[in-house]
């Protein structure tokens, strides 16, 4: 189960720091994107790109924190102060959360959803859910 958990939250947190570096660093393929994005909810495109790139930093963050404790021998965070599993189970449902809001912005900002994006997010909150069973089985044993 540690294997599964390592690998899954590695690979998201993989993909999801591309497209937290294009936001944060400005690229105009993300530019763009926002101005379309922002126009139906009347705010700011910059501002709008910059915090999303913000949550999604902090996503890539708790990801690659939740694969690299799932590797250590004693499975808890700060000195018993925080779970493993209650940390992971946060991480992957604040992941699955932020993807779900991707995706309602794809189908309900966008003019044309980019499908790549969408499938992108639907895997993510798929493995999410998939990791938050796993951490919420019985049969997952945190020693």
């Amino acid at each position: 189960m540690k294997a599964i958990l390592f690998v899954t939250n590695s690979v998201m947190g993989v993909v999801l720091s591309r497209f937290a570096i294009s936001k944060l660093a400005g690229w105009d393929i993300s530019v763009k994107a926002f101005i379309e994005m922002a126009k139906p909810l009347g705010i700011d495109p910059t501002f709008f790109r910059i915090a999303t790139g913000i949550v999604i930093s902090a996503v890539v963050i708790s990801y690659f924190l939740t694969a690299i404790f799932s590797l250590l021998k004693h499975n808890n965070l700060f000195t018993d102060k925080i779970p493993f599993k209650m940390w992971a189970s946060f991480a992957n449902l604040f992941g699955l959360l932020t993807m779900v809001g991707a995706l309602l912005s794809e189908f309900l900002l966008r003019v044309q959803p980019k499908m790549l994006l969408v499938y992108i997010s639907s895997g993510i909150v798929l493995l999410s859910a998939v990791n938050i069973l796993i951490l919420n089985s019985k049969k997952y044993i945190v020693r």
